[in-house]
């Protein structure tokens, strides 16, 4: 049954059209962990995300209903109530976030919905689901009472939505990109000014292939902070040894740090090494695009992973045998872990010809290794979230 007949099954008919739309999901393709230390980011959004079937009612009331949460139910909250996160709400604290905080902004709404979504986003793979909803509520909102906002402005206010609401400490980056993607680009994009470029990313007979390693990543967010503390350590220390103090790692380069790189511990230098390298990696990376030098880029995304293994480690033995894997097949271009690490998943460029021998390869291997099962994706770049004709 399509999502339309689902819909109409769900909440019946009306006199009012129902509308559908899509969000992407997102993968990083260079530019990791390095978003809060001034650096540049690259994702893309891919064609796997969030749909959503909608229609106005006559009413205030607003009722969603998730396909990929059926067991929940329907999930209803008034406009006229004051709009709080709540437990019993479960997924629906996304989108009802966004309600919230567009609402904060001086939007006015004078009618509720019913809304029926589904996602083909992998749970827990670091895909960025959670951006997808609330990028792709954003958008109906904005259509539906012609706020006219930009898609900047949008993203911005999802990601506090999620930071405020939803009590998550995300970054930009990743509503950003769901926002403003265009297809066959990849956004270089400055998280901190959010100045942005859109890259073109023509890939040829080359494919984005996703590798989830299904491990469960519970070191994220314990590391994820050890790694800040210790870029911003970074910081203090070569502000206090420079003639110039930067303004972020970010803003030095390779060369500009080297000679202060000796006043810093191991693991000091090995992190604001990592941010440093990775931000030039980033911008080699955008070059070899733009020049559609596609075996250069896998060669950056191979080195990406080698800083993000031996000096952020933020890698892990999955993920390792993955991109190992990928160094040993003519035709993967390159590979890297993406996202947060510890788990998660890879991506590599494979050409189109050999996607499926690299998955018939790939899987035994990895099953014998680690005990765990990939599963495995092949994406195209995406434009941003949308309303479907």
């Amino acid at each position: 049954m399509n999502r339309m007949a689902k819909f109409k099954e769900i909440y019946g008919d009306s006199d009012v059209a129902a509308q559908s739309y899509f969000s992407p999901g997102r993968v990083n393709l260079i530019g990791e962990h390095i978003d809060y230390s001034g650096g540049n980011v690259l994702p893309c959004a891919i064609d796997m995300g969030t749909y959503a079937v909608v229609r106005a009612r006559h009413d205030m009331n607003v009722r969603m209903m998730s396909l990929n949460f059926e067991k929940t139910g329907i999930l209803t909250f008034d406009l006229r109530q004051p709009i709080l996160p709540m437990p019993e709400m479960d997924w629906g604290n996304y989108p009802m976030g966004i309600f919230k905080t567009l609402m904060d902004e001086g939007a006015v709404f004078s009618h509720g919905f019913d809304m029926l979504f589904e996602g083909d986003l992998p749970n827990g793979a670091g895909l960025s689901s959670s951006a997808s909803i609330e990028v792709l509520t954003a958008v109906i909102l904005n259509d539906a009472f012609a706020l006219n906002m930009s898609r900047e402005r949008l993203a911005v206010l999802c990601q506090r939505s999620e930071n405020v609401f939803n009590g998550v400490n995300c970054g930009i980056m990743d509503q950003f990109i769901v926002a403003v993607a265009k297809a066959d680009h990849a956004v270089r994009l400055d998280c901190d000014t959010l100045q942005y470029d859109q890259i073109p990313s023509a890939l040829g007979d080359y494919r984005i292939v996703i590798i989830n390693t299904n491990k469960k990543r519970g070191l994220v967010d314990s590391e994820y902070n050890a790694r800040r503390r210790e870029c911003e350590a970074a910081l203090t220390i070569l502000k206090q040894e420079m003639p110039k103090p930067p303004a972020a790692l970010c803003a030095l380069t390779p060369k500009t740090f080297l000679p202060y790189a000796m006043k810093l511990s191991p693991t000091i230098y090995r992190r604001a090494s990592h941010a440093i390298t990775e931000n030039y990696r980033t911008e080699m990376a955008c070059q070899a695009l733009e020049n559609g030098d596609l075996t250069a880029f896998g060669e950056w995304m191979y080195r990406s992973h080698d800083s993000l293994q031996y000096y952020y480690e933020v890698s892990c033995r999955e993920l390792d045998i993955i991109v190992d894997f990928c160094r040993e097949q003519p035709y993967v271009l390159g590979a890297r872990m993406t996202g947060g690490g510890f788990g998660g998943c890879a991506i590599a460029l494979v050409h189109e010809q050999h996607t499926a021998a690299f998955e018939a390869a790939l899987k035994p291997l990895y099953a014998a290794a680690t005990g765990l099962n990939a599963d495995i994706y092949i994406a195209k770049m995406s434009s941003g979230a949308r309303r479907l004709v």
